[in-house]
């Protein structure tokens, strides 16, 4: 079993960091493969629209997209984490989602022509067990969450949950504080034992 988080947080040792290998350290307990990506050294585009993953069947946007991208695909689960910006995740971590998701279905499917209605056959993720953490400092981790929630569904992916939403409270004034955080701690805990017990489900 191999578990990938993606902390969308552009902040070193951030309290995003702390949630997420909060979670990998206790599915390493349990066993599980775990490896972690911050995006916060990563040079990533945005999505360009430029069409040309329909036939290549991959993003051809040569940066550090492809590295972590081929990562996702080798996971069982995957972790996506961001701070709340103005009730958003950061603009990494939508970087990286808007091509994984666009070129991911492309995987898998042909485009159709106008007047053709689509079958879907799956795509890159499907399958894959997901799971959204969102840390703020007082609010806006409802909407971060919720994008978070709207990719994996869209991307055919089964999404595990938790004792409660998978959100952190910290960081004010600036303060890298998760560790005080007991309540969002158990909530990451539970999420790590639901992945895990999902994933081995999903693979007998």
């Amino acid at each position: 079993m191999k578990i990938v988080a993606v902390s969308g947080s552009p902040r070193k040792e951030s309290n995003t960091e702390f949630y997420l290998k909060t979670v990998l350290k206790e599915l390493e307990s349990k066993g599980a493969e775990t490896k972690f990506i911050s995006l916060r050294d990563k040079a990533i585009k945005g999505c360009c629209a430029c069409y040309s993953c329909v036939e290549a069947k991959k993003c051809v946007v040569n940066d550090d997209f492809q590295e972590i991208f081929g990562e996702l695909m080798t996971a069982d689960g995957i972790l996506l984490g961001s701070p709340s910006y103005h009730s958003s995740i950061t603009p990494e971590l939508k970087a990286l989602l808007d091509r994984a998701g666009f070129s991911g279905r492309w995987y898998a499917n042909e485009m159709k022509k106008s007047g053709e209605a689509y079958s879907w056959s799956g795509n890159a993720f499907s399958g894959k067990v997901v799971a959204p953490v969102t840390v703020a400092r007082r609010a806006g981790q409802n909407f971060a969450f919720a994008q978070l929630l709207l990719w994996a569904t869209c991307n055919d992916c089964v999404i595990p949950g938790s004792s409660y939403w998978n959100v952190g409270v910290a960081g004010k004034g600036g303060a890298v504080n998760a560790r005080d955080d007991e309540e969002g701690i158990t909530i990451m805990k539970q999420l790590a034992s639901n992945m895990y017990r999902v994933i081995n489900a999903l693979s007998k």
